[in-house]
């Protein structure tokens, strides 16, 4: 089986990309330098219409979706441990992975990019702001929801989650159960690794 994995630095390819890791998958990593607008060419519309980040192309076919390809990656190397064993765990772990797909990260967008959903300055300034509201609150329900219960992916997209957040003005710190825990688990090597391959760090917040 081969594989290549298209990412983005911090974006939330990186979730799969800790998976392919943890599971000492071998893989070719593709770069997809999104300010230069590669994910909009024809040759990578061709393999996801969406124009979007991740792409795991698998023996020349593509595949898309965080939750498709993590499920994908957790069938095709089952001795990795990348979702729960148990089928009810496992429902649930992806239960979670899609809730944070559609909810947290939906809300983001809209903090990246308020362009897309208004036309003034004032308009765009609202959506940011209630857009960084929506998805501060989202991270505290992450943090009280925190378990000791862990698998590759999931701790992967957490990661991702409030390295986002401190973009939108929210400091990391402020969700401190939620610091420790994704600065311990970015001393994992599944996770290192890839944090090192994107060029990526915990702390995007600039006060």
């Amino acid at each position: 089986m081969t594989l290549q994995l298209y990412f983005a630095p911090g974006a939330c390819s990186f979730v799969p990309h800790v998976g392919l890791e943890a599971a000492q998958a071998p893989f070719e990593p593709k770069l997809v330098k999104l300010h230069k607008g590669e994910h909009r060419t024809p040759a990578y519309l061709a393999m996801n219409p969406n124009g979007q980040v991740p792409v795991l192309v698998v023996d020349g076919r593509p595949l898309t979706q965080i939750v498709a390809i993590c499920d994908f990656l957790d069938r095709a190397f089952p001795q990795a441990g990348l979702l729960p064993k148990d089928a009810w765990e496992r429902s649930h772990a992806l239960s979670q992975l899609a809730w944070m797909n559609s909810t947290p990260h939906t809300t983001a967008t809209r903090f990246f990019f308020p362009e897309r959903y208004a036309e003034s300055e004032g308009a765009r300034a609202e959506v940011k702001q209630r857009a960084t509201e929506d998805f501060r609150g989202y991270l505290e329900r992450i943090q009280n929801t925190l378990d000791g219960k862990s698998f590759w992916f999931r701790d992967a997209y957490l990661f991702t989650l409030l390295r986002w957040g401190g973009y939108a003005g929210i400091d990391p710190k402020s969700l401190p159960a939620y610091y420790d825990y994704a600065q311990a688990i970015l001393k994992m090597p599944p996770i290192a690794a890839a944090a090192a391959r994107e060029r990526i760090s915990l702390d995007t917040y600039k006060a």
